[in-house]
């Protein structure tokens, strides 16, 4: 392990300050970025913790819309009863990511943060519509995600909350790898609000939508309006897990099998 400078503030102004300038890093839960360290893929000289703001983290539900704290863990949000009863597919997503040790350290802003090309909490942000809240301003979901680990934020910007518009359905459907349990290709439907949304992750190198079944869906919300789309693999991921070819075929059954568990 490298050495680096430890701070813990107690505010999202301090933390910024702590952070500006050199190669700091902002410390969420650190499910990536720890591990990063200590593969030596990362050699930050400072890590400002954001576990000390109060304010960042918690969950309200009002007007339409569930809100996450930025530091609200997996844990949190998968046993909260008012995610359970306003979005059920969300905490159903967070209760299925990692392990218990992953789930009580990880944070949905973390996640969001460092958009792993097969993390579970990109899809649902994606698949909901919903709008990313910072110490700047608000980022819909559409213009959130960039690229592989590449995400609108600006240098300074912090990750304050999550806000989800409820919707009238919702589903969320992964093919999981084994040991880490991160989505070999993950699938997240939704209707309501932000209109018909389709979501995916794991399968390329950056969460997406897929059109064709937004428009099936659109037609005819069922698991059978699934069954005929096809979806290219141009683009998708091949590794020891899977072929492009494979995750494609994966994407309109995990969408069925989405809106049948809705």
């Amino acid at each position: 392990m490298q050495a680096f400078e430890y701070s813990k503030p107690a505010s999202v102004a301090d933390a910024i300050r702590a952070a500006g300038g050199g190669d700091a890093k902002l410390l969420a839960g650190g499910q990536s970025l720890l591990a990063s360290m200590k593969l030596g893929l990362a050699a930050p000289s400072a890590l400002v913790d954001l576990s000390g703001i109060g304010e960042l983290s918690g969950i309200t539900v009002s007007g339409g819309q569930v809100t996450i704290g930025a530091m609200t863990t997996h844990a949190a949000v998968a046993a909260s009863a008012e995610v359970r009863q306003a979005i059920p597919a969300l905490a159903k997503l967070a209760g299925l990511i990692g392990d218990r040790q992953v789930r009580n350290r990880g944070t949905i802003g973390g996640s969001l943060a460092n958009n792993d090309p097969a993390a579970c909490y990109p899809a649902a942000v994606l698949g909901l519509g919903a709008t990313v809240r910072t110490n700047q301003r608000s980022i819909a979901a559409d213009d959130f995600f960039k690229g592989l680990y590449e995400t609108a934020l600006a240098e300074g910007e912090v990750i304050t909350a999550v806000s989800f518009p409820v919707p009238q359905q919702a589903g969320w459907e992964k093919m999981r790898n084994p040991a880490s349990r991160f989505s070999l290709v993950g699938v997240f439907v939704s209707r309501g609000p932000a209109g018909t949304r389709v979501a995916v992750t794991g399968a390329g190198a950056c969460v997406f939508r897929v059109k064709a079944l937004e428009d099936a869906l659109s037609a005819n919300w069922s698991a059978a309006a699934c069954d005929g789309v096809k979806v290219s693999a141009d683009g998708l991921n091949t590794d020891l897990h899977g072929s492009a070819a494979y995750r494609a075929a994966l994407i309109p059954v995990l969408a069925g099998r989405a809106v049948a568990g809705a």
